[in-house]
């Protein structure tokens, strides 16, 4: 499906240097010369570096989603670096992982047929994970989305997420055989609804986006998808007046100034970041990122502006539209009806994923708390991402186009229509 050449690698050579440079500058400004350090930068750039090239060798997909999101991986790695050295070797711990889980899921989805017969699977499984978080969760920030086992912390709507988007494409994959559009969305407003309950909005949020992007592609009754909607905009309006977490963020969205030492002192600093690093940035550990709370997370992109500047920031907006239209053409190009839907709906997990958390940080929208992908610090989520960037890997080329086999999606909406 995709071109591969040998000039291809040149970028790799480019990120291998890049790595390099940064990681030594944070290093300097750490003053930290100990073998760990020296392991952290060495084992983050051979990592990022042999994982491209093992990908060119062994996939004959969009062998640029993987680069893509290498670059990412160390924007954030050398500012998470800089800032806690600790959490920034734990980052590369994590981002290692993740490459393995990158190319387990890659190899498990390639290789196991008839994931789209496992719809009522993906529904089991995941009102399993939302009881589990409901009874053994812990409630951090607000919302009971996390799970502690012995000292470590995992979020189940990370795997959710996964499973939501598989339950989506089984469906309308054979919606001839079980076509109840109603129960569909009842289905779907579970889901929300658990998150609700778990005042985990910001993915509520993620969840209906996903759906509603889905459903306009592969819905014929527009009069439904309208009142689906409204309806999800009165579950807004309901949010804002029971919980009360969720209009301090709405307030703090409309005027944070009025409480600046206060509910809005985080995105104040967030925004005074933003524009201290002007074009450039004031350069790496020249800034003051930790003057913003939980900077290392949710403000990564804040603490990536101001030392790096603005240029960076745009880079990186530029890097998540690649990979978007990446996605999406990926989903275009797929002549599997179940792969086809899943690219769509991983592609655009993770571009309202990150449309979300940079619209938050940057004032644009009330801020929530979910993580920049790639980016942010973070486990189960970082792991739970290079999971379905394995699965997107394996739509970009996967394609299924046999006559005897079931019919496309399209072939069933076309002859429903005539």
């Amino acid at each position: 499906m995709f071109n591969r050449s040998i000039s291809f690698k040149a970028p790799h050579n480019l990120l291998l240097i890049l790595n390099l440079f940064s990681l030594s500058l944070v290093m300097l400004f750490n003053k930290s010369f100990d073998r760990l350090s020296i392991g952290v930068v060495l084992g983050l750039t051979l990592t990022i570096y042999l994982s491209n090239i093992i990908l060119l060798k062994i996939s004959s997909g969009d062998n640029y989603i993987l680069l893509i999101v290498s670059m990412m991986m160390s924007l954030g790695i050398i500012m998470i670096y800089r800032i806690n050295p600790e959490l920034g070797f734990k980052q590369v711990i994590w981002y290692m992982l993740g490459i393995f889980v990158f190319y387990a899921t890659y190899f498990i989805v390639k290789k196991i047929p008839y994931w789209n017969k496992a719809m009522y699977l993906y529904i089991g499984l995941s009102l399993v994970l939302f009881l589990s978080t409901l009874i053994f969760g812990s409630n951090i920030n607000g919302a009971t989305n996390w799970i502690k086992i012995k000292g470590y912390s995992f979020q189940p709507v990370e795997i959710i997420k996964i499973l939501f988007v598989f339950f989506l494409a089984a469906y309308f994959t054979n919606r001839d055989k079980f076509e109840n559009k109603y129960i569909l969305s009842a289905i779907v407003y579970a889901h929300i609804g658990f998150l609700f309950i778990q005042r985990d909005l910001g993915s509520a949020m993620l969840f209906y986006l996903v759906f509603i992007i889905i459903f306009y592609v592969y819905e014929n009754d527009r009069k439904f998808i309208l009142l689906n909607m409204l309806g999800a905009s009165l579950m807004g309006v309901m949010g804002y007046f029971l919980f009360g977490h969720v209009r301090v963020r709405v307030e703090t969205w409309i005027d944070p100034w009025s409480s600046i030492s206060g509910k809005g002192y985080q995105i104040t600093q967030s925004l005074f970041a933003i524009s201290e690093g002007g074009f450039l940035g004031t350069g790496l550990g020249k800034g003051y990122p930790t003057f913003i709370p939980e900077v290392q997370t949710d403000f990564i992109f804040s603490a990536i502006i101001e030392e790096m500047g603005i240029l960076t920031g745009i880079a990186v907006i530029m890097l998540f539209l690649i990979l978007i239209y990446r996605g999406i053409k990926i989903s275009l190009e797929q002549r599997d009806g179940f792969f086809r839907i899943v690219s769509l709906g991983i592609t655009s997990m993770l571009g309202f994923q990150a449309f979300i958390i940079l619209g938050g940080v940057t004032k644009l929208i009330p801020l929530t708390g979910i993580t920049l992908p790639f980016l942010s610090y973070g486990g189960s989520s970082l792991i739970m991402s290079f999971a379905s960037l394995g699965i997107l890997q394996v739509a970009s080329e996967y394609i299924h186009f046999d006559a005897d086999e079931e019919e496309t999606i399209d072939e069933q909406r076309a002859k429903k229509n005539n």
